[in-house]
């Protein structure tokens, strides 16, 4: 059973230095998720209720019109995001639902053509901490073999959907080819934790700066969420100075891929830009970069 740390670097963190000196790192994560939500035709006993309006229809019926909030993302929300960050040059890191790209196979190789990272985020949306651990190792299994196949790719980070189980963590690090997971909102660099008896890292994530507020509660204006994007890029890259840290992004295609809101994507873009010494980064690009520069017991 894991244990929980409640002090990490305390008030004394190591002396970051990113690459080119960057005063701050930034993680733009994607999440590929839509055709692996709840559904009826997938023999689910109820739809998906996670939509940016509450859902009228019975939870045993089909909502047509919430699963066309869905494909919006896979048919242009994917496509918009895509252009967006090849206009900034920026490298992102997709977190993929394996049955989400079974189902629209053009997407896969256009991650990895344009540069971004594959992260396994399941096969598709299952409860990971209700599952004993051989079905948990069978299905993260089965989401490697999927994302191969889609994307050409082995991913080397893992992100669960849903919360993790209490031995996600063990799991993936025991899957040949992961070097580390995401399944942490608990700090602002990278850590390690011992697993399995060996120190692994975490590369942690946020839902702090996440387009999913729009849905759930939180960001009500396209402004919101570059007010959140801007005060969270000026506090860390003040800190920057000092104690340079990680800020992540968390976008959906059905969500921030929609015009209003990626407009202020573009918009945040400028500014970042606009500021020296940004690193914009692959999460497996940060991860490679601390286990060489920060290795375990160092």
């Amino acid at each position: 059973m894991p244990n929980r740390d409640f002090q990490g670097y305390a008030n004394s963190p190591p002396k970051v230095v990113w690459p080119n000196n960057s005063r701050i790192a930034i993680s733009v994560v994607v999440n590929y998720e839509e055709g692996s939500e709840y559904s009826i035709m997938d023999g689910d006993e109820t739809h998906e209720s996670n939509n940016e309006v509450p859902s009228p229809v019975p939870s045993s019926q089909r909502d047509l019109a919430n699963e066309s909030f869905f494909e919006y993302g896979s048919r242009v929300g994917v496509w918009r995001i895509l252009d967006i960050l090849e206009g900034y040059s920026i490298p992102a890191s997709f977190f993929c639902c394996a049955l989400a790209l079974e189902r629209n196979l053009i997407v896969g190789p256009e991650i990895v053509r344009r540069g971004h990272e594959v992260v396994g985020h399941g096969y598709r949306w299952e409860e990971y901490y209700l599952m004993d651990p051989e079905s948990e190792r069978t299905a993260i299994n089965k989401t490697v073999e999927s994302l191969e196949k889609t994307t050409g790719v082995r991913p080397q980070g893992w992100y669960t959907r849903y919360a993790p189980s209490e031995k996600t963590r063990e799991l993936i690090a025991d899957t040949e080819g992961f070097i580390y997971d995401s399944n942490s909102y608990s700090d602002d660099i990278p850590y390690y934790e011992n697993v399995n008896g060996k120190p692994w890292l975490i590369v942690p994530y946020s839902l702090e700066v996440n387009d999913t507020r729009f849905w759930r509660g939180g960001m009500n204006r396209p402004s919101d969420f570059f007010e959140t994007l801007k005060n969270t890029f000026d506090l860390l890259y003040e800190e920057g100075l000092n104690n340079p840290k990680l800020m992540n992004i968390g976008l959906h295609c059905r969500i921030v891929g929609r015009p209003s809101r990626a407009g202020v994507l573009k918009e945040f873009f400028e500014y970042a830009n606009s500021k020296p010494d940004v690193w914009f980064a692959r999460r497996d690009e940060i991860a490679k970069w601390w286990l060489k520069n920060y290795p375990p017991n160092s």
